[in-house]
């Protein structure tokens, strides 16, 4: 792999398809100062947060309704023009660069909450709402929304991207709180992809066709989401390991016993050198687990007694607890800065950020043999993840002019992915595929699945205008 790839744009097409003077026109009369075609805010629309070089669109539509998302795919497809959808702009893998131009439809002042819906458990939200917004709009209802990827990402953007995050051992990821979807295709037509009744037998799953797909099939538009009971009680704990396959085979045998943790993280002994450099705390440098445990006092104490036997059992230390609110948020926020702590660990680095899941009986021996690697290449790697559902992350730390470090990186990148999906896993848990790794797709899914992907592709967007280049690899 040349040390170039990691700055390349994989794509099918490097031609850019700029829309024509004509629909700049249309548009411009539709939306008046809402289209811009500035330099700055194209720029702003043509970076995320991955280490791939700014790709702007041509132009920027800031949308307010379904309808004025449907006008904008109905012109561009009569221009043949690619769209991208943007929503708060975390993405770590090159979701909505403009690989060959295009108009970029904005969903951020797209942002209402349209219906709250206590007695169903669920809400209904326009693309551009963030989870911190609908959450703060469910105080009182004695309900929250639970999917938390750490970054105040769209509702859209999380659908899109098939996000998950920190509460997921215990409520699942977006897949699972998602009852319906409002989604414009690329000819500009409007689907409800569902009912709002908590079950269906009625045709083919379009809800969970949409989440995951990043734009490349419809424009997600409006959300109905799942909500949960907020917890009689809390309580959060951190306690150390002598190393990771400890505290990694302790968190599996709990679930395997049955306690239901809310949370589940694991930190290695570099992130939390990190995060006591950052934060100006005296954590013990050593493989650390952030539990969190919900339900009833009673429930609590009964999850808590088994956690204490697990972790003696495997060589943990004293457990530090917290139940009232400013308690916990002391014990849980170095996990919260952990990425930005950890981009502190050698000054004028970037992050080649990347993530892969694996079965629990495999997480431990993955892990482990991840950080064999990083010290065999004498990489600067923190390792963390949601240890409860398998999932991990690793942030390469190298120097941007640095060929023979970016090329390590990537090499690094590239050995974490195949030996994950040889252990039974995927290339991606929740970061998604983007750009960076559609690569993958045929090694994870087989030539007829991706087959069937491609198929689905071209049914839905003939044309090839809906987010191209991303997600599948080249033909």
């Amino acid at each position: 792999m040349h040390a170039t790839n990691i700055g390349a744009i994989p794509t099918t097409s490097t031609q850019r398809r700029p829309p024509s003077s004509p629909l700049l026109t249309t548009l411009k009369e539709r939306f008046g100062d809402r289209l811009s075609t500035s330099a700055a805010v194209l720029q702003q629309h043509g970076r995320d947060e991955s280490f791939f070089p700014t790709q702007p669109p041509d132009a920027v539509v800031f949308v307010h309704s379904t309808e004025e998302v449907a006008f904008v795919l109905s012109a561009c497809s009569a221009d043949k023009t690619p769209v991208i959808g943007y929503g708060a702009g975390s993405s770590v893998e090159g979701h909505f660069l403009a690989v060959q131009g295009g108009v970029c439809v904005d969903f951020s002042q797209m942002n209402q909450v349209l219906e709250l819906r206590p007695g169903d458990l669920n809400a209904t939200v326009q693309a551009g709402v963030t989870r911190t917004q609908l959450n703060a709009a469910l105080q009182g209802t004695g309900l929250f929304f639970s999917v938390d990827p750490g970054a105040d990402a769209s509702m859209g953007g999380m659908v899109a991207t098939g996000a998950s995050g920190t509460n997921t051992v215990r409520y699942g990821t977006m897949r699972d709180n998602i009852v319906n979807l409002e989604v414009v295709t690329a000819e500009g037509e409007v689907v409800r992809t569902a009912s709002r009744a908590r079950k269906s037998s009625a045709g083919y799953n379009l809800t969970q066709l949409f989440c995951g797909s990043e734009g490349t099939l419809g424009l997600i538009t409006e959300v109905t989401v799942r909500l949960h009971p907020l917890p009689e009680a809390i309580a959060a704990a951190v306690v150390t390991f002598p190393n990771v396959r400890s505290a990694v085979q302790c968190v599996i045998e709990a679930i395997q016993h049955g306690v239901p943790l809310a949370r589940a993280e694991m930190l290695d002994a570099l992130a939390l050198r990190a995060i006591n450099a950052h934060s100006r705390t005296a954590l013990r440098e050593e493989p650390t687990l952030f539990l969190e445990f919900v339900g009833s006092q009673e429930q609590i104490n009964a999850q808590t007694e088994v956690m204490r036997e697990l972790t003696n059992v495997h060589g943990g230390g004293e457990f530090q607890w917290a139940s009232r609110p400013e308690e916990r948020s002391r014990l849980w926020t170095p996990r919260h800065h952990a990425y930005f702590a950890c981009l502190q660990l050698r000054a004028g680095s970037r992050s080649l950020s990347t993530d892969v899941c694996v079965p629990l009986t495999a997480l431990a021996e993955c892990i482990e043999q991840t950080q064999t690697d990083i010290a065999e290449h004498q990489l600067l790697v923190p390792v963390f993840g949601h240890v409860g559902d398998g999932n991990f992350h690793c942030m390469v730390l190298l120097d941007p002019d640095s060929p023979s470090e970016i090329e390590a990186a990537e090499a690094f990148g590239h050995r974490l992915v195949e030996r994950a999906i040889r252990l039974g896993g995927t290339c991606t848990g929740e970061h998604g595929v983007g750009l960076h790794k559609a690569r993958y797709l045929v090694r994870e899914h087989g030539q007829a699945g991706t087959a069937m992907m491609r198929a689905l592709k071209q049914a839905l967007d003939p044309h090839n205008i809906l987010n191209p280049g991303k997600v599948l690899p080249r033909a």
